[in-house]
C-alpha cells in the first residue's frame, strides 16, 4: 500500500463504495474517514507483480484466485487495498471487495510500514479465512510471513531462500519474488552469483 493521506471528512460505506467507482485515486476507509493513497515505486510494483505472476500460474484452473491492488478487502468498517490478495470463496464477476481472503500481501515502504506492521497486522488477522500475511520490504530484502497455524509468529525469508505459502501450496523464491527490484541488497546478492558461475 501507497502513502495515505486523510482527508478529514466523515462519510458512509455506501458514500465510500459510490465514490470509488468513479474516483481517478484510490481511498482507503477506516471508520468513516477517507485516506487518499499516492502512487507506488517501480520496485514496489515490481514485488507485487512478480508475486502475483507467481500465484496465477499456481492457481490457474483452480478455486482459488489471486487479485491485484484494485480489489478490496473489507474488516467491520473498514477497507484496504492490499498490494496481493488470493480469495477462494468465487467471487461474483461485479465484486469489489471480499471479506474473506486466504492470503494478504502487502509491499511496505518507510510511509507505510506503521499502518502496515500495526494497525493492518492486528486487522487482518481478526478475519476468519486468513491463514497468512505477506510483508514484503522493497528497500532491502525480507520476506516476513505470519502464519494462523503457528499462532502468527513471524517468519523471515532473505535471498537463497525459498518462501513456502502452505495456504496455497506454492513454493517461491526470495530471488523470484526480488526479480529485477533495484536495492542494494539484490544488487550485492547479484554480484555474488554472478562471481560465483565464473569460479565454477
Amino acid at each position: 500500500m501507497s502513502a495515505l493521506q486523510q482527508r478529514t471528512v466523515f462519510i458512509s460505506e455506501t458514500e465510500y463504495l459510490d465514490g470509488e467507482h468513479i474516483s481517478d485515486i484510490k481511498h482507503e476507509y477506516i471508520d468513516g474517514e477517507v485516506y487518499a493513497m499516492s502512487g507506488a515505486s517501480a520496485n514496489h510494483n515490481r514485488i507485487a507483480g512478480n508475486l502475483y505472476r507467481k500465484l496465477g500460474n499456481h492457481l490457474d484452473n483452480q478455486p482459488c484466485q489471486p487479485y491485484t491492488s484494485d480489489m478490496k478487502v473489507k474488516i467491520g468498517s473498514k477497507f484496504f487495498y492490499p498490494d496481493v490478495l488470493v480469495d477462494c470463496s468465487n467471487l461474483s464477476g461485479s465484486s469489489y471487495f471480499t471479506e474473506s481472503p486466504t492470503l494478504l500481501v502487502e509491499v511496505l515502504s518507510k510511509s507505510t510500514r506503521q499502518i502496515d506492521e500495526k494497525l493492518k497486522r492486528q486487522l487482518y488477522t481478526q478475519i476468519p479465512t486468513l491463514q497468512e500475511y505477506v510483508l514484503i520490504e522493497q528497500d532491502f530484502v525480507d520476506v516476513e510471513i505470519i502464519r494462523r497455524r503457528t499462532g502468527w509468529q513471524s517468519e523471515h525469508y532473505f535471498l537463497g531462500e525459498d518462501v513456502t505459502l502452505d495456504a496455497v501450496d506454492l513454493t517461491v523464491s526470495v530471488e523470484d519474488i526480488y526479480y529485477r527490484v533495484d536495492n542494494s541488497d539484490v544488487k550485492e546478492w547479484l554480484e555474488k552469483t554472478t562471481q560465483a558461475a565464473k569460479q565454477e
